[in-house]
């Protein structure tokens, strides 16, 4: 996982994979917020924390992870609310947050932890509040990135609406992303798992910023498809985005 954050660190500025995921997201964390100021943020799982640079335009955002080193990037950007904890023991308190989030995190967690991760997120949501997840998607896309992100599962629309409303939260919006990027994706996956996946130390080649026309053409190929998510959801794609709700009326789970 360390080689995974350092390979991240150096990507998520300019990869056009990174922009394409906040081309996704914002309009649904703009949703969320609906115009308030104000609210208390937090990203479970937060890497090196350049996610709260996004979230901190909607007000006070907090993130955790359990890797010392994804947080040592983060302290040496200028990040400092920052916590070291694990997703299955959030340590902050009951309904103390408006949104919260998870990028990239629950794949690559065994089964009891990510089960506990979706109570954890449940229990420090206010009521009303909103839960944003971003996770990989379908496992016929399964390749060299799964070894680097140590991954356990991609999710189908089924099974990560099975796991948020589960822990009591409300569905308000479910899509696949990435569409564009299917058909040569699948292809390639498919050559990696037909000639064996690469070692993790190998596998960084899936994040490394391209060749700078590639990297604006895919740029510009994402910023399309976020246009046309506003209006439709994809029925495939190599991630999925949900956006679900805790009811304003609580039971226990």
């Amino acid at each position: 996982m360390d080689h995974l954050l350092r390979a991240t660190a150096i990507a998520e500025q300019r990869h056009f994979w990174f922009r394409g995921f906040r081309f996704f997201v914002t309009p649904l964390l703009e949703g969320a917020v609906a115009g308030r100021s104000g609210l208390r943020l937090l990203d479970c799982g937060c890497g090196t924390g350049n996610n709260l640079d996004m979230l901190e335009r909607y007000g006070r955002a907090y993130g955790f992870d359990l890797t010392a080193s994804g947080l040592a990037f983060g302290r040496d950007a200028g990040r400092t609310r920052l916590a070291r904890a694990s997703i299955g023991a959030i340590p902050f308190p009951e309904a103390a947050f408006d949104i919260v989030t998870s990028f990239d995190v629950l794949y690559s967690l065994p089964d009891t932890i990510e089960q506990a991760a979706i109570r954890e997120m449940y229990r420090v949501a206010r009521p009303g509040g909103w839960l944003l997840i971003n996770v990989a998607a379908m496992e016929m896309l399964r390749g060299d990135h799964s070894v680097l992100s140590h991954e356990v599962r991609r999710y189908s629309r089924e099974s990560l609406a099975r796991l948020v409303t589960g822990a009591g939260f409300r569905l308000e919006r479910i899509t696949y992303t990435n569409a564009v990027l299917f058909p040569p994706m699948a292809l390639a996956r498919a050559v990696q798992r037909a000639r064996g996946l690469s070692a993790e130390q190998e596998a960084d080649q899936e994040i490394r910023v391209p060749a700078a026309p590639v990297n604006l053409a895919l740029t510009a190929a994402l910023k399309l498809e976020s246009l046309w998510l506003r209006a439709v959801d994809n029925p495939f794609g190599s991630s999925l985005l949900c956006l679900a709700r805790k009811p304003q009326t609580t039971t226990p789970h």
